[in-house]
């Protein structure tokens, strides 16, 4: 906890919401927005923020990350993953459940729990990992508290946490209620492309490894089974024109909701892959611009209802490893923002598009409480923008042990200099403040 308590004044920011900018004056007292309106008379002892010439977001929900811990927190841990959240002003994560050991029961999740009480520097929720042995029992357990609901593997996985078979995944969809988070890549697609793959290939091939096809088929087989089961899912990591299509045909509405991260939106193949190798790569693969160019109008008119960032680190020596055995994934919940104010400088989103699909799409879909809006009442989590930041991103302003980024030296059209969470500043010009005061996050 910081030394005022959760009683804050952020005065004269330019406010961002759903519906677009005013400015405005934000009040927190008791860790909870009381007021945002033209002119707040704060009591004195109120701690008062100047955002004059800077804009105001509510704190960003990033709803997929991986952060390692336990197991692999050579890469990442639960304290470092967190810290570059609230870097990024990313107050609340939802954290998936491919750690060592993996989190596939009530034991593994409180102990997760457990390892954030007192080093998560933003809220937080954890998912638990369907297997073709628990299906039975997730509709109990995806109401624990911390719970972030259920993860489906259709492929990309190994061991219990690939759930493959349409039968395994219907039973996983019957038990419970909650809506499902899924990676949907076909499984014996994959492994059939693999099977071709030379040990040393260049990456640029990943997409044509997982291709189109791999994503499409697996998609197809999802919503059908959403149509037969009528249990809500969360498509993870859309990453086709293809897929957008289908989404759209399908008009299943609110059974299914879906994501898109911020590298399928802003980097390219080939190019990608031939200015930054294996730190491109992840799954489903960055594909070619015919692909983004349909991601990036399928979140502006709302096909796409919120952006994950997948922030999935690994050592540079691992992602040296010759491909295909480099592994996977990119960090990147501290870029978020600066990327979509990108989208915003280019034309192609709104301010008010930015709060939708980080705070308010995520809070929708995943029915959290609490969040995703400066509204009286909700916790007070706020993110400050300085707009005239605009220079290349800097390599020493990352806070994820990974250490690297593939946009490190792009141009920036603004950057989060201070991060609130529930009335307290917990980042601020690139250093932390306070403690490390997390909570897990409620749900309806």
């Amino acid at each position: 906890m910081n030394e005022h308590g959760g009683d804050l004044l952020v005065a004269g920011g330019e406010v961002v919401s759903t519906t677009g900018v005013d400015r405005a004056d934000v009040l927190i007292r008791g860790g909870r927005v009381t007021a945002v309106r033209a002119a707040v008379d704060a009591p004195a002892d109120v701690i008062r923020l100047d955002a004059t010439g800077k804009l105001v977001f509510p704190g960003l929900i990033d709803p997929q990350v991986h952060l390692r811990e336990p197991g692999l927190t050579h890469k990442e841990d639960l304290a470092s993953g967190t810290l570059a959240a609230v870097a990024g002003g990313v107050t609340s994560i939802m954290e998936m459940p491919n750690t060592k050991p993996p989190t596939i029961d009530p034991e593994r999740l409180a102990e997760k729990l457990g390892l954030a009480r007192g080093r998560a520097w933003c809220d937080h929720a954890f998912f638990l990992g369907a297997t073709p042995d628990n299906a039975e029992q997730l509709g109990e357990w995806e109401q624990a508290a911390g719970c972030a609901g259920v993860k489906i593997f259709m492929g990309s996985s190994t061991g219990s946490l690939l759930v493959a078979e349409d039968d395994q995944i219907e039973r996983v969809l019957r038990s419970g209620s909650r809506r499902v988070a899924v990676h949907s890549e076909d499984e014996p697609r994959l492994k059939e492309r693999y099977a071709g793959v030379e040990v040393g290939s260049h990456p640029r091939i990943h997409p044509d490894v997982r291709d189109v096809e791999a994503a499409l088929k697996a998609t197809k087989r999802l919503l059908a089974l959403v149509e037969r089961t009528r249990r809500p899912v969360h498509v993870l990591h859309v990453s086709t024109a293809e897929e957008i299509a289908l989404i759209r045909e399908r008009d299943l509405g609110e059974l299914v909701t879906a994501e898109v991260t911020p590298n399928h939106l802003f980097m390219t193949a080939p190019d990608c892959y031939e200015e930054h190798g294996s730190l491109a790569q992840m799954n489903p693969p960055v594909r070619t611009a015919r692909h983004r160019d349909a991601l990036r109008e399928a979140l502006a008119d709302g096909t796409l209802t919120c952006i994950g960032s997948d922030h999935a680190p690994h050592t540079l020596e691992e992602k040296a490893r010759p491909y295909p055995q480099s592994p996977s994934g990119i960090p990147g919940v501290q870029t978020i923002l600066p990327l979509l104010l990108t989208a915003v400088r280019d034309g192609w989103l709104s301010l008010a598009d930015v709060v939708r699909v980080t705070s308010d799409g995520p809070r929708r879909a995943y029915s959290i409480g609490g969040k995703g809006a400066l509204d009286a009442g909700l916790d007070g989590d706020l993110v400050i923008v300085d707009p005239s930041v605009t220079e290349p991103l800097q390599l020493d302003w990352l806070r994820s042990r990974a250490a690297y980024s593939p946009y490190v030296g792009r141009e920036l059209a603004g950057w989060p200099v201070t991060t609130v969470l529930r009335g307290n500043v917990v980042y601020d010009a690139h250093t932390t403040r306070g403690t490390p005061d997390g909570r897990p996050l409620r749900f309806a």
